[in-house]
C-alpha cells in the first residue's frame, strides 16, 4: 500500500486562514487537490481556495462540533475530490478562560466547547476518513495538529493545552491500529507562530517577551508548521508514523 508523493486528494479542516491556509497551499503547491474546510468563515475560505494553486480543488463547509456535521464535511469532500488520502486536523478553538477570572458556568461551556471541537471533532474526521482510506485501499496519511502547550502548560487555556495533550495521545493510538491498512499517523506540536489570529499580541507591548521564548528571537511562521506537515504526510515518512514532532524554536525542551 503506498500514499503517492502528490496527485493526493487532501482534506484539511478549518483551513480558512492562518494555519489551515497556509497548510493547503503547501500542499497545492506540491500537486495535490485540495478540500479547504471552514466553518463559519466562509469568504475567508473562499480565499483560501482561490490562492491555491492548480485545480480541482473545492470548498467544503460544516460544524465540526456536531458528528453529524463530520459525516457531511467527509462525505462533501470525498465527493469533491473523489476520494481522501490525507487527513490534516487543524481545526480548533482557543479561549482564554483562566480559572481564578472564570465563573463555573463560563468555564463548563468553554470546556465542553473545546472538547467538542478540539478533541471531539478530530476523533470523528480520523475515523470518517481512515474508513474511507481503508475501502479505498491504498493507504493513507492522517496529521494532527497539537500544539507545545501540551507539555508547556497553558495557565490562561487550560483547556485548550489539555486537548491538544490529548489529540497527541489519540495520534498515537491510531498509529497503532492503522498502521496495518498503510496509514501513517503523526502530530506536530508548535510552539507560537505569525498568524492573523495573534498578529496583535506579537505586534503590541507582549511582543519582545513572546518572541524571546525562543532563542532564534522570533516566533515561527505558519509556512514552517506547513512544511512539516506536508513531509509528514509524504511517502518518506511513513516511519515517522505516531510521532509528535516539536516545532517551537528550541523554546521548550524535552526529552
Amino acid at each position: 500500500m503506498n500514499v503517492p508523493a502528490s496527485g493526493r486528494r487532501v482534506l484539511v479542516s478549518g483551513a480558512s486562514r492562518g494555519l489551515g491556509r497556509a497548510v493547503a497551499r503547501a500542499f497545492a503547491a506540491n500537486g495535490d487537490r485540495v478540500a479547504v474546510h471552514f466553518g463559519s468563515r466562509e469568504e475567508e475560505a473562499r480565499t483560501t481556495l482561490a490562492s491555491l494553486a492548480g485545480d480541482g480543488h473545492a470548498l467544503v463547509g460544516g460544524d465540526l462540533a456536531d458528528p453529524s456535521g463530520a459525516v457531511a464535511v467527509v462525505d462533501a469532500a470525498a465527493e469533491a475530490l473523489g476520494g481522501i488520502d490525507v487527513l490534516v486536523n487543524n481545526a480548533a478553538v482557543n479561549i482564554r478562560h483562566p480559572l481564578a477570572e472564570t465563573p463555573y458556568e463560563e468555564w463548563v461551556a468553554v470546556w465542553q466547547q473545546h472538547v467538542a471541537v478540539n478533541l471531539l471533532a478530530t476523533a470523528n474526521l480520523s475515523h470518517l476518513a481512515a474508513r474511507r482510506m481503508i475501502d479505498q485501499g491504498g493507504g493513507g496519511r492522517i496529521v494532527n495538529i497539537g500544539s507545545r502547550g501540551a507539555f508547556r502548560g497553558e495557565p490562561d487555556h487550560p483547556a485548550y493545552g489539555a486537548t491538544k495533550a490529548a489529540v497527541h495521545a489519540l495520534g498515537q493510538s491510531l498509529a497503532v491500529s492503522l498502521a496495518p491498512h498503510g496509514i501513517a499517523v503523526a502530530s506536530v506540536a508548535p510552539g507560537f507562530f505569525a498568524t492573523e489570529r495573534v498578529a496583535p499580541r506579537v505586534e503590541g507591548p507582549e511582543g519582545d517577551a513572546i518572541r524571546a521564548q525562543s532563542p532564534f528571537g522570533r516566533v515561527g511562521s505558519a509556512e514552517e508548521i506547513a512544511a512539516a506537515v506536508l513531509w509528514l504526510a509524504s511517502p518518506a515518512a511513513e516511519w515517522s508514523s505516531g510521532t509528535i514532532l516539536d516545532l517551537n524554536g528550541a523554546s521548550h525542551l524535552r526529552s
